[in-house]
């Protein structure tokens, strides 16, 4: 009887070897690509020109702990990103436009400090659908493009007041508000140059990317809650620009990243001269 086990046992181990040469085999066979082989855990890559190749190989088991095979085309989906949304306010408040904007002035001219924002605070939320990154040279540099949503909300220190018509203009209210919230909100496409120092990493190496943005205004409204009125909600687009050009800016380390952004175009179409910028973290795997 134990003979019989033994004999078993034996052609098992042989079976299983014949097997795993099996397997062997068929790796070898199974190409990657026109460059690159498998040969079990090994992968076998030749770069250069056509004539004047160099072959390297690599263990798979290193490579992916260590490295990042790199492809030509990369596509990250829903990047998210947090931070503050402010205003560089460039108005000339002695002038006649801005002084039209505020009706209602009863002897105190508009200044500066009737549209102040709060600062400090969460107020800029970006959902990015995709970003695609595309092989330009040797993998470092890449150009850098998607598409998604900006929110920008812009929370007032007064009791400032947007009034819709023909004509859209402000008011100093007459109320004191818990909340006062103009809200901006566009679907953007960024173009950026992207900077990689180590693009063979799995999360690469330090990475700089700039470059400019283009946004549509998709929804505009402010937002106010006092004792005395309770909640209210205004949707409309009010005089805000339709457009928005922006520089943006990008800094990071593997999967977190610093963002910025600064309007070229202003907020409103007339009445004050105030600039959108942006500055965050932005959260993305590469």
């Amino acid at each position: 009887m134990k003979k019989v086990i033994f004999i078993l046992l034996a052609m098992a181990g042989t079976w299983n070897g014949f097997a795993q040469n099996d397997t062997t085999i068929v790796n070898i066979e199974k190409k990657e690509g026109g460059d690159t082989i498998r040969v079990g855990s090994m992968i076998i890559i030749k770069q250069g020109k056509p004539g004047d190749r160099s072959v390297h190989v690599y263990d798979e088991n290193r490579w992916n702990r260590n490295n990042f095979y790199t492809r030509n085309i990369s596509t990250n989906w829903l990047i998210f990103d947090i931070g503050y949304a402010g205003l560089n306010d460039r108005t000339n408040y002695s002038s006649a436009e801005a002084q039209a904007f505020l009706h209602d002035q009863q002897g105190s001219p508009a200044t500066k400090g009737d549209y102040t924002i709060k600062g400090a605070r969460i107020s800029n939320f970006n959902l990015w659908f995709f970003m695609q990154r595309m092989n330009l040279i040797k993998h470092v540099v890449n150009l850098k493009y998607g598409i998604g949503i900006e929110w920008n909300n812009y929370y007032y220190k007064t009791p400032i007041t947007y009034v819709d018509g023909a004509n859209p203009y402000t008011i100093r209210d007459t109320v004191s508000f818990s909340k006062n919230k103009l809200a901006a909100n566009y679907i953007t496409v960024p173009l950026m140059v992207n900077f990689n120092t180590h693009p063979y990493r799995r999360h690469g190496g330090l990475q700089v990317s700039f470059g400019v943005s283009a946004g549509l205004l998709i929804d505009a409204k402010q937002k106010q809650i006092s004792t005395e009125r309770g909640k209210e909600k205004h949707k409309t687009d009010f005089n805000l620009e339709k457009w928005k050009v922006a520089y943006i800016g990008e800094l990071g380390l593997g999967p977190v990243k610093l963002y910025g952004s600064y309007s070229i175009t202003p907020l409103h179409q007339y009445g004050l001269d105030q600039l959108p910028y942006t500055v965050g973290v932005r959260l993305s795997v590469d």
